[in-house]
């Protein structure tokens, strides 16, 4: 049995990164994403937050999605 791969990578506003130095990732974007791909059949394998540079003094957080699903 084979299985296909999909990453997605949400990542929390650059603007509130700036100004308020953090923010909260977006859940609702995580929550639309992983319910369309679910209903296409992936699953998701998993995840990881990872810290990304904004610029020359700042940091973002991204989360990374891996899904997963079996093709025949």
């Amino acid at each position: 049995m084979k299985k296909e791969y999909k990453v997605e990578v949400v990542k929390e506003s650059a603007l509130s990164s700036l100004f308020l130095g953090s923010s909260k990732m977006p859940i609702k974007k995580m929550e639309a994403i992983m319910n369309k791909y679910g209903q296409e059949g992936w699953d998701v394998s998993f995840q990881v937050i990872e810290k990304r540079r904004l610029l020359f003094f700042w940091t973002r957080e991204a989360v990374v999605i891996t899904f997963v699903r079996s093709i025949n």
